[in-house]
């Protein structure tokens, strides 16, 4: 699906990153303690630190904040994802970097994959199915690494078993997020990668 372009009226592509990222950050914060709907433009402005004028030199709207909130995660998904495994790929190993890669995203984005739950309702109709589909390529990345290790003789598993680990694999990292209020008091984030690694491996591969 072709990805969603927010406007810009400012060419300097390094300074439009550079301001959204600030613009993220600050919204975020926002629509956690406000929600989406009573969150304004010029508050978010007022967040990142710049004016409601140069805010509307990055974006054209409200939505195109949540949009880009929402895009971040999926970049930074998959950036992470591609780091280290091409030196072990076909092998648990490369899975089990991949699920803590995941993970550890998660981890440093908490609340724009809240916000990202919460308010993805309040998308355009046209952004939302590419936010949507995004979902659909973050399981995807895991389905690769999973038939990968099929190839390689390391896992034995039906197309329909490859699916529902790869989604099993997005919402346990995701769970992270969504019950930090209380996982966060039992686990650090090594010790729930480590669980949830584990218990997901004893599973595929029926070994304790």
């Amino acid at each position: 699906m072709k990805k969603r372009e927010v406007q810009a009226s400012v060419k300097d592509e390094r300074l439009v990153q550079k301001r959204r990222d600030q613009m993220i950050k600050g919204a975020v914060t926002l629509f956690i303690q406000k929600g989406f709907h009573r969150t304004t433009t010029r508050e978010i402005a007022k967040a990142a630190g710049f004016s409601i004028g140069t805010l509307y030199e990055y974006i054209r709207s409200k939505e195109d904040v949540l949009y880009l909130v929402c895009d971040s995660i999926y970049e930074h998904v998959s950036e992470r994802m591609e780091q280290d495994l091409q030196k072990k790929q076909g092998t648990l190993e490369s899975l089990k970097l991949g699920i803590a890669n995941y993970f550890r995203v998660i981890d440093e984005m908490q609340d724009e994959v809240l916000v990202m739950y919460q308010e993805a309702k309040s998308l355009t109709k046209d952004a939302l199915p590419y936010v949507l589909n995004k979902e659909i390529e973050m399981a995807a990345m895991f389905e690769k690494l999973i038939r990968l290790c099929l190839e390689n003789g390391e896992l034995d598993l039906t197309e329909k078993q490859i699916k529902m680990i790869s989604h099993t694999i997005i919402v346990e990292g995701q769970m992270w997020s969504f019950r930090r209020w209380e996982l966060q008091k039992l686990f650090s984030l090594d010790e729930y990668i480590e669980l949830q690694t584990e218990l997901l491996f004893k599973g595929l591969t029926n070994k304790a």
